[in-house]
């Protein structure tokens, strides 16, 4: 049996991140202590080391339960994974495309700085703002 602290440094987790995941149903309940100790087996290191590689791909703790209720009921989660992984997959590459247009718009901004700043050209309150065309406004 293992203690929240030793489980927690086994897989690299928290201790505090191994209680919220007990409390959000991702692992089951450990047995207490007559000290109301948290002893867990070995069995939740699996689990656990799951949890966080599937948080380092970018899932939630709710997709992850997911996951995790469908093979605890016997059934095979990866096509539940696949889809989940083609959602983020898309998000990834919408937010890519959003960071390319900002970049497009700031470097917009920059060079009417420097044409601004070359022809001494007052503003309202800043030349370079004022001009700037909004990312949608391209």
């Amino acid at each position: 049996m293992l203690t929240v602290g030793r489980i927690a440094a086994q897989v690299g987790l928290s201790p505090k991140a191994v209680r919220l995941y007990e409390s959000n149903g991702l692992i089951d309940p450990p047995e207490r202590t007559a000290a109301g100790y948290r002893t867990y087996a070995d069995t939740a290191l699996p689990a656990l080391r799951f949890i966080r590689q599937a948080q380092a791909l970018g899932l939630s703790l709710k997709e992850i339960k997911r996951i995790l209720d469908l093979q605890r009921h016997g059934q095979q989660p990866c096509d539940l994974v696949i889809d989940l992984l083609d959602e983020h997959l898309a998000q990834v590459e919408q937010r890519i495309a959003d960071l390319q247009a900002l970049k497009k718009t700031l470097q917009g901004a920059r060079d009417v700085a420097d044409q601004a700043a070359g022809r001494g050209e007052p503003g309202v309150i800043c030349p370079i703002i004022e001009s700037a065309i909004a990312p949608g406004d391209a």
